[in-house]
């Protein structure tokens, strides 16, 4: 599995995590029980399904290697495993956060991501 993972956030609940040092997640990760994390293959159509047209989104990257057993590979989207995280998420883990800003037709602009 990759090492680096993604997380498309709110920049709003995003500051609220550095403010508390770690992220709860989102409502839909609260709901779930686990925060929802794509590859760098699957960040693309992530937030083309779940965060269309959405602006003030970062885009975080995280090092999975740090979060341990927590974060477990389950099936999910056309069958493919996405990475979930069943605990909080430590901002020690971090690698980088970007902004995703929006194009002229709605799309969101993505960094070059690890993969």
């Amino acid at each position: 599995m990759p090492s680096i993972i993604y997380k498309i956030v709110p920049a709003t609940l995003w500051q609220d995590a550095r403010r508390h040092g770690e992220f709860k997640g989102a409502a839909i990760d609260v709901t779930d029980g686990y925060i929802h994390f794509s590859t760098a293959e699957q960040a693309i159509e992530t937030a083309a399904r779940h965060f269309a047209g959405q602006d003030g989104l970062l885009l975080v990257a995280v090092d999975g290697d740090r979060l341990g057993n927590a974060l477990v590979y389950e099936v999910s989207r056309g069958g493919a495993l996405f990475p979930h995280l069943y605990g909080t998420l430590s901002l020690d883990a971090v690698v980088w956060e970007k902004p995703l800003p929006l194009d002229a037709t709605g799309v969101h602009i993505f960094p070059e991501l690890d993969r």
